[in-house]
């Protein structure tokens, strides 16, 4: 018989074996460490970077079919974990077999890129939603703006209907990037600029 514990993860709720919360919670911790020793990641981004990737393994626990009082087992959290990967992109144990195919790119989700902003990051973000170049974007903008007022609304409406892509976890979804480990690190990275 196998002790079950209640914890709250990314703002959702989890019957978690005792074992599977250990595992859990040593990731976790390897996960802050190494997060906290890449070069000049200050605590807000760190603590944000952890809160969003809190957020992704309660995803991936309910993609997984959890709730509706299914427990939460080991094979979850190691599969979970693998998936996740760690921030330097080093496997966080020696995996005995590693899947050798490409994982799917994530759908690109729209945001307003306000690193490569010029005024709001409308531009930037159409820019990197239809995959074209951000100076093409600004010039049709531009040529939208000199043309008539139809283009100053256009901006403003996007400017007020598009989020700003704050977290790396939406500056992965921009991006089209799967949101793991690696890639959550990366953009905290980007942050402190």
């Amino acid at each position: 018989m196998k002790k079950v514990l209640n914890i709250s993860l990314g703002n959702r709720s989890f019957a978690i074996e005792e074992d599977a919360y250990k595992r859990l919670n040593k990731y976790l911790e390897h996960f802050r460490a190494r997060l906290a020793a890449q070069s000049g990641v200050p605590f807000t981004q760190s603590a944000e970077v952890m809160e969003d990737l809190e957020s992704r393994i309660a995803e991936l626990f309910l993609q997984a079919g959890i709730g509706d009082g299914r427990v939460v087992d080991i094979d979850l959290v190691e599969r979970v974990t693998l998936q996740l990967g760690m921030p330097d992109g080093a496997p966080e144990k020696p995996a005995a077999s590693e899947s050798t195919g490409s994982e799917p790119q994530e759908r690109k989700k729209i945001y307003r890129d306000y690193d490569n902003r010029r005024i709001a990051g409308v531009c930037a973000g159409l820019a990197n939603y239809l995959d074209i170049d951000v100076v093409l974007a600004r010039i049709l903008m531009l040529v939208a703006l000199i043309a008539g007022t139809a283009g100053f609304w256009i901006y403003v409406i996007c400017w007020i209907a598009i989020p700003k892509a704050v977290t790396p976890a939406q500056k992965c979804e921009m991006n089209g990037l799967p949101v793991t480990a690696e890639n959550l690190a990366k953009f905290s990275n980007s942050q402190k600029k």
